[in-house]
C-alpha cells in the first residue's frame, strides 16, 4: 500500500511539474513567435494570391511557397530561419496544450483534441519549411499529389480520401462559424480601446475567408475521391487557381486572397494580446 501511494505521489508530482513547464514563460515565448511566425505565413500567402489572381505571379501561394518567397530575398535565409523556429514554437505550445489543456477553455478533452490536431500539422510544416530553407524536397502541391496517390492505392483508399476531404469542409465550416461570432477574442486579454473593434473585425473577415478557402480545399478533396484523381488534390494554393478558372473567379480569388492578409494582420495582433 505504501509503495502505491509513493508512486501515485510522484506521478502526482511528475505531473504538476510538467504543468509548471507548460505554463513557463519559454512555452509563453514559444507561442508568441509561434502566432508572429503564422501571421507572417499568412500575410505572404495572401499577397502570392493577389498577384496570381492579377496574372503577375506563378509562384505557390501555399506555406511552402510563402518561405520560399522569404528565402529568395536578401537576409532571407535567416528570416526563413526564424519562421522554420517559430512554427516549431507553434507547434510545441500546441502539444503543450493538448497535454495540460487549453487557457479559457477549461479542462474539456474537445480544445485539447483540437490542439493536439494542430500540434501534428504545425509540426509537418515546420518539417516542409525546413525543407524549402535546406533547399530540399518537392513543393507542396506535388506532395500532397504523391501522398493521394499512395492512399488511392490501397484499400479503402477511396474512403480515407473521402473522409479527409469532409473533414477538411467540417474545419472550414467551424472556422467560419466562429469567424462570423467572433469567439476567438474570448482568448484576448489586454487590447487597447482603440484597436479592439479594428482586431474584431480582422479576425471575423480573416477567419471567415480562411474557413471558405479550407471548404474549397477540401471539396477538392473529395472530387479526388469521387473521380479517383490524385492530379485533383491540391491545398490553398491549387484552391485559389481552381477559383480563378471559375465565372467571376478573379474577384472571388482576390476576395478570398485579402482575407488572408487580413487574418495575417489579426494574428500579429493575436501574438501580442492573446491569452497563453
Amino acid at each position: 500500500m505504501a509503495i502505491r501511494q509513493r508512486v501515485a505521489s510522484q506521478a502526482e508530482q511528475a505531473h504538476e511539474a510538467a504543468e509548471d513547464v507548460a505554463e513557463s514563460r519559454p512555452i509563453g515565448w514559444a507561442a508568441r513567435l509561434g502566432l508572429t511566425a503564422r501571421a507572417i505565413i499568412y500575410l505572404l500567402m495572401g499577397s502570392l494570391g493577389v498577384a496570381i489572381a492579377l496574372g503577375r505571379s506563378s509562384k505557390p501561394a501555399d506555406q511552402q511557397g510563402a518561405v520560399a518567397e522569404v528565402v529568395s530575398h536578401p537576409y532571407g535565409t535567416v528570416l526563413a530561419w526564424l519562421l522554420v523556429v517559430g512554427l516549431a514554437g507553434y507547434s510545441l505550445w500546441r502539444f503543450s496544450e493538448a497535454a495540460f489543456g487549453v487557457t479559457g477553455e477549461g479542462d474539456g478533452a474537445a480544445p485539447r483534441l483540437q490542439s493536439l490536431a494542430r500540434a501534428v500539422t504545425y509540426a509537418v510544416l515546420t518539417a516542409s519549411a525546413l525543407a524549402v530553407v535546406r533547399g530540399s524536397g518537392s513543393s507542396q502541391s506535388s506532395q500532397q499529389r504523391d501522398l493521394t496517390a499512395r492512399t488511392l492505392a490501397h484499400a479503402y483508399g477511396q474512403w480515407v480520401v473521402g473522409a479527409v476531404g469532409v473533414a477538411i469542409v467540417v474545419v472550414g465550416f467551424t472556422l467560419v462559424i466562429q469567424g462570423a461570432r467572433a469567439t476567438f477574442m474570448r482568448y484576448f486579454r489586454g487590447v487597447p480601446p482603440g484597436i479592439h473593434t479594428m482586431v474584431e473585425r480582422l479576425g471575423q473577415i480573416g477567419s471567415v475567408a480562411r474557413g471558405l478557402v479550407f471548404c474549397l480545399v477540401g471539396a477538392l478533396v473529395i472530387s479526388v475521391a469521387w473521380t479517383y484523381d490524385p492530379n485533383r488534390a491540391r491545398g490553398i494554393d491549387g484552391a485559389l487557381r481552381a477559383l480563378i478558372r471559375e465565372p467571376y473567379g478573379k474577384p472571388l480569388a482576390l476576395a478570398a486572397a485579402a482575407g488572408l492578409i487580413a487574418f495575417g494582420v489579426y494574428g500579429l495582433a493575436e501574438a501580442r494580446y492573446r491569452r497563453v
